[in-house]
């Protein structure tokens, strides 16, 4: 089995030792994302803006995305990114799950994972 490794240059990459997205067996793992900004939809935005950038790269796109998982440390935040994920996403919505949990820093507002099948 082949695996490509793509990196985006992203600061926390190289510190924490991880790259952007796996394709391995079928799939593109996107490690959890946080974007720029300073608000929750600023963020959302911006991680949505990535995470394309790394399906792209693999050979996919968000049309491909099977799963997503959301990462907030207020649920509450969750509600005004729901029209850009549904733009995001638009006709292929993919299984989802929301968790309210800590993130690494606190004005990182919401992180976003993915996994999408490689296309054949």
């Amino acid at each position: 089995m082949t695996i490509k490794r793509i990196h985006s240059g992203g600061e926390f990459e190289k510190k924490l030792g991880y790259c952007r997205a796996v394709v391995a067996g079928g799939f593109v793992h996107v490690a959890g994302t946080v974007g720029q900004g300073d608000d929750v939809v600023a963020q959302c935005k911006s991680a949505l803006g990535i995470i394309d950038a790394a399906l792209t790269k693999a050979g996919a796109s968000m049309a491909d995305v099977v799963r997503v998982t959301y990462m907030l440390p207020d649920r509450a935040e969750f509600e005004p990114c729901i029209p850009h994920l549904e733009g995001a996403f638009g006709a292929h919505p993919p299984a989802a799950t929301m968790i309210e949990c800590g993130l690494l820093r606190p004005e990182m507002r919401i992180e976003i994972e993915v996994t999408a099948l490689m296309p054949a």
